[in-house]
């Protein structure tokens, strides 16, 4: 090939996780005609942080995180954000199911059971003031079609039944209640991630390229000229392609930075990276079949949420309890320790300075984790498991993720915890930036991408008709139609094969 030749596509997606293999198939549904290309930099897909021993694999529907229900200064609950998060995740699962259905016959995606376990979420929480909020919590929940099925105990005797390794070894005169949902999910979602890889890899003018690093991004009138580097054999090679997706985790920032479009001005990155204790022993495991979500404690951030998780990897059953949280300047885990300082911008250098400013008690917060010592560990997993034994545990590193920083007109910059997507005017190009709850409301994501960046081929006939075979109903639907909500969620439920009793 000649110098200046080069690749023309549709679309080029860069990073092959769970964000970009969703919106690859999702894209490729809609138009199957469509020429894309799946760019990552690892040896393989699903390496950073939707690798499932690099997230907490809970499938985020808003049932047991108790920091997505905030409460007022009158006491009173607000449930929107669980109630969207839930029905996001509802549309995620549709997605799936329809994955799932339409390869039933071809063996083109793999089974249900590789990715995603029914497994009951439940809040705990300890102490007289935790109680009153739980059950507030609870009784504002329940209102809502999407919570009906939630059940709440102060009663020591049934939360031995929920959650056995808990109880024993506690002091009987403390105050605790839970809540409990069974419909809850544990999601592999390194294991999805591959099989939508798979999926896409059948399918014509798709293409998934690993120790692919893009070196440049050049707008001109058909879209982005993208420069990219064989990180095996050392050559070169470009890309036309006439929309790019940044899906590469933390990488993403520095490429929307390298993209040079005015939307990106002004974001900055916090690297925050993470730890969990991991149990394997099987009599322990055996013990605690759920994910139970407690309070961060004062002072700390929505991340830090302690749970202890039921994790199912490749048909195995372990134990995860954190995160403890860390801080390294890498913005992905195998990154490179300049990505911080590399990412300083004289657009951005304000924000990240006043977000130092009043963050100290982040700041502090990360140097006591990091300094944690494993006594202290153990402590806090024992307000959980009071029992635990230091040699059923050992410490394992998770996924590396970047908040997100961005300007603000009062406080000069904010760090902000959650996902948000920045796209070109045009639409030529996006980039998704933040963390949890991420993977779980994927498609959600996706959609909203589709909807900002494609608006004219999403209002064609072939589109729209599509996007009704694939999502019955969207979120907006599921949220305010009680009936529409059983009926979609007990056919999603179905082709994934979730009615079976939980953990069976």
């Amino acid at each position: 090939m000649a110098q200046n030749d080069y690749e023309t596509v549709d679309a080029v997606l860069v990073g092959a996780g769970i964000m970009s293999a969703t919106l690859a198939v999702l894209l490729k549904e809609l138009d199957p005609g469509l020429t894309l290309e799946v760019i990552e930099l690892m040896e393989s897909g699903a390496i950073e942080s939707s690798n499932p021993w690099n997230n907490a694999g809970t499938g985020h529907a808003g049932l047991c995180e108790l920091n997505y229900t905030p409460q007022a200064a009158d006491g009173s609950i607000d449930i929107k954000k669980s109630v969207t998060i839930n029905t996001q995740f509802e549309e995620s699962k549709q997605f799936w199911a329809y994955l799932i259905e339409k390869g039933a016959d071809k063996g083109t995606f793999g089974s249900p059971k590789s990715f995603i376990t029914p497994v009951p979420h439940l809040s705990f929480v300890r102490g007289q003031e935790g109680i009153d909020f739980l059950k507030t919590r609870f009784k504002a929940l329940t209102q809502h079609h999407a919570f009906a099925e939630m059940e709440y105990t102060e009663d020591r005797a049934t939360m031995a039944e929920w959650m056995p390794l808990m109880l024993p070894g506690r002091d009987p005169q403390e105050p605790i209640a839970a809540t409990r949902v069974m419909a809850g999910t544990d999601v592999n979602f390194g294991a999805l991630t591959k099989h939508l890889l798979d999926h896409l890899g059948k399918q014509p003018n798709a293409q998934i390229k690993c120790s692919q690093k893009v070196t440049g991004l050049e707008r001109n009138e058909q879209g982005w000229r993208v420069s990219i580097k064989d990180q095996q054999n050392g050559s070169h090679r470009t890309i036309q392609a006439r929309f790019v997706f940044l899906g590469a985790g933390g990488a993403a920032l520095p490429l929307l930075q390298m993209s040079g479009i005015p939307e990106g001005k002004g974001y900055g990155g916090f690297p925050v990276s993470g730890q969990w204790l991991r149990c394997d022993n099987p009599e322990v495991v055996k013990q605690h079949e759920s994910k139970v979500y407690s309070q961060a404690e004062v002072g700390s951030p929505p991340m830090s949420v302690p749970h202890l998780d039921t994790r199912v990897v490749d048909g195995k059953k372990s134990l995860l309890f954190g995160p403890y949280a860390g801080f390294s300047t890498k913005f992905l885990r195998h990154g490179s320790l300049l990505d911080l300082p590399l990412s300083i911008r004289p657009n951005n250098i304000g924000p990240m300075l006043a977000v130092a400013r009043d963050n100290f008690e982040l700041t502090r917060y990360l140097i006591k984790e990091v300094m944690q010592s494993d006594e202290k560990r153990l402590k806090t997993l024992r307000g959980f498991y009071p029992l635990a034994k230091a040699e059923d545990w050992r410490l394992e590193m998770a996924g590396q993720r970047v908040q997100i920083i961005k300007k603000d007109a009062k406080h000069g910059g904010i760090l902000q915890f959650g996902t948000e997507l920045v796209s070109a005017q045009d639409g030529s190009i996006a980039a998704l930036l933040g963390a949890s709850p991420g993977a779980s409301v994927t498609v959600s994501i996706m959609l909203d991408l589709i909807q900002r960046c494609f608006p004219k081929q999403v209002e064609s006939e072939q589109w729209r008709s599509k996007l009704n075979e694939i999502f019955p109903a969207m979120a907006d639907v599921l949220a305010n139609n009680a009936e529409r909500y059983s009926e979609v969620q007990a056919r999603s439920d179905e082709l994934l094969q979730l009615n079976e009793p939980a953990m069976a």
